[in-house]
């Protein structure tokens, strides 16, 4: 299957560069195509009647000052024919987004983090968070400067979005050459004070364990992808993972129920999430609709209601 066009959110900042950069690559390596978009924040006067002179000139004079400052921080990382691709757009930067991924047909966004210290801090980010949550493609939030996705970790547990996520996540393996890895992170039972536990928690992990042997890993089609499970809440669970492999992506799918949704409800602690110092591509899923039993039909013949003894 061929790639669609790749977007990439970039502004006058290194972290930007950079992900303009990683998103250069792969559509070379795709043979698709790589399209920056910027956008501007309203700047026209407040008095200003809409098609004025005066509007009209500053909003020139701010888009043109824009482009010259965003191309001079790409021009450092990409070559000048990839500057020819550079949008610049006013409004708020995920209505862009969203506007270009549909004029394109685009498939995946690249945004480019603002912070280094901990990931809850720079998915933190208004942007980020925005795009992550509002988005209906994949979006990869690059950490540092990546030039290589050579090791890619795929978050998995048994609900409906695990094999839409795994899919994308062994393309993308496939598209750079790369090393896949799979993780489970086994969660321990809630506790609740002042209520006994009701669930044998053994119980409950052989149960888990023979689910992804059934419907998980069975999924997971590239040759001598590695299956882990890790004991623990998910944020740190996954952060070992990430640390001790030296991955350079996580990829986790977003449906409204797992800890990524979580952490950009802002509700899993930063302090959790801290060891992550690696790139993240968050793949929304749909909930599948649920399709309502039918209602039997009652046998009719010649408009009469026929019934059985």
């Amino acid at each position: 299957m061929s790639w669609k066009p790749i977007v990439v959110g970039v502004d006058a900042s290194p972290s930007a560069a950079a992900a303009a950069a990683l998103g250069w690559k792969l559509a070379g390596i795709a043979r698709t195509s790589c399209h920056f978009v910027h956008a501007v924040a309203d700047g026209g006067l407040p008095l200003a009647a809409p098609g004025s002179e005066v509007l009209d000139a500053m909003d020139s004079a701010m888009v043109e000052l824009a482009r010259r400052r965003v191309r001079a921080a790409l021009r450092k990382k990409l070559p000048a024919a990839a500057l020819e691709h550079l949008v610049v757009r006013f409004g708020h930067p995920t209505p862009v987004l969203q506007a270009e991924v549909a004029r394109l047909g685009a498939e995946l966004v690249i945004l480019g983090s603002k912070r280094h210290s901990a990931l809850g801090r720079w998915v933190g980010g208004s942007t980020v968070v925005a795009a992550a949550r509002r988005l209906d493609v994949p979006v990869l939030v690059t950490q540092g400067a990546p030039t290589e996705l050579c090791r890619i970790l795929v978050a998995v547990d048994a609900s409906f979005a695990t094999k839409p996520t795994i899919a994308v996540a062994a393309r993308l393996t496939r598209l750079v050459g790369g090393q896949l890895r799979a993780i489970h992170a086994l969660e321990p039972l809630p506790i609740v004070p002042e209520m006994p536990l009701l669930l044998d928690p053994e119980e409950v992990r052989s149960q888990t364990l023979a689910q992804l042997e059934r419907s998980v890993w069975p999924l997971l089609r590239i040759p001598r992808t590695m299956k882990v499970t890790r004991p623990g809440p998910a944020g740190l669970a996954l952060a070992d993972e990430v640390a001790g492999w030296g991955a350079d992506l996580l990829v986790v799918g977003k449906h409204g129920r797992g800890w990524v949704d979580r952490l950009l409800l802002g509700s899993v602690t930063e302090g959790l999430l801290s060891h992550l110092p690696t790139s993240l591509l968050v793949v929304p899923v749909p909930t599948p609709r649920t399709v309502a039993p039918r209602r039997p039909r009652l046998a009719r013949a010649r408009g009469r209601s026929r019934s059985t003894v």
